[in-house]
């Protein structure tokens, strides 16, 4: 009879930490030595003026990039939490269900330049928007459709199946269980889900690039939904690729401006996330 070998379990899931912690390591220490770099880099030329000026800094790219994020915001949350409450509370599972799931992870990897020609030929041009805020935040909407989608179905079907059941037994309709107790138990992760996609838009450049920014304007400010606008990432790419006089920590600074606006984001969804977590009834 040959002897088995016992492993230690303590020994095991010692080993099972170290190699997660190690996993995390060589994801977030390279993010977290980009930025101390950048924000190096960029603190040469972040200054007061720079970040308030109408005329010369970033204020009308930051104005623009807020509205952006916030019709984009406006226009897919909606849609996204509309679609993912049919998908997971009135869908019946079938071969159609499973086609459109699996053409929602599709578009979730289609790159964001495709989505910025569709946006060209559907608003900017058929529909007559022209480049503009409208047309942009369209464009930014479809491309994180998906996302939110996914994550606010995902929210949804978190929710314990008794509660469904209890609120469906004490004689409310199948709307008024959705309403009333599976969405304000599902919010903390819609929330979070919505604002992380709409982050991420916050960052694209192909998209507005052809449907909304430009380098430079007269009236930078935006001031209806159909007037083109300054935004971020649009401004960080001209500066990096077409205008070799502007200085390198004005580039830089940039850059800082709008990894500070997505992170901020980021913070937000983690603060609202906590806050409505404490609210749950289960």
């Amino acid at each position: 009879m040959s002897r088995q070998h016992v492993i230690n379990p303590k020994l095991s899931q010692s080993f099972a930490f170290a190699t997660l912690w190690a996993a995390a390591g060589v994801v977030i220490i390279p993010i977290i030595g980009l930025i101390v770099y950048m924000a190096i880099r960029g603190a040469r030329g972040i200054n007061w003026e720079l970040v308030s000026s109408l005329d010369s800094g970033l204020l009308p790219a930051i104005i623009g990039t807020t509205a952006l994020v916030i019709l984009t915001g406006l226009l897919a949350a909606p849609l996204g939490v509309g679609a993912a409450i049919y998908l997971s509370e009135y869908a019946r599972p079938g071969a159609l269900m499973r086609l459109i799931r699996l053409a929602i992870v599709n578009l979730a990897g289609v790159p964001s330049v495709v989505y910025g020609l569709f946006g060209l030929a559907a608003f900017v041009i058929l529909m007559h928007f022209g480049r503009c805020l409208a047309a942009g935040a369209c464009t930014l909407a479809l491309l994180v459709l998906p996302l939110v989608i996914s994550s606010s179905e995902e929210a949804l079907r978190q929710i314990p199946k008794g509660l469904r059941e209890g609120s469906l037994a004490l004689g409310a309709t199948k709307w008024q269980t959705v309403r009333r107790v599976v969405l304000p138990n599902a919010m903390p992760g819609i929330i979070t889900g919505l604002i992380l996609s709409v982050g991420r838009a916050a960052g694209e450049t192909a998209p507005i690039l052809f449907t909304a920014a430009f380098f430079s304007l007269t009236h930078p400010i935006p001031h209806s939904p159909f007037d083109p606008i300054l935004a971020l990432p649009y401004q960080l790419f001209v500066m990096a690729t077409e205008a070799p006089g502007i200085e390198e920590s004005t580039k830089w600074a940039t850059a800082v401006a709008l990894v500070a606006l997505v992170l901020s984001m980021n913070l937000i969804a983690t603060v609202a996330r906590a806050r409505l977590r404490r609210r749950m009834r289960w």
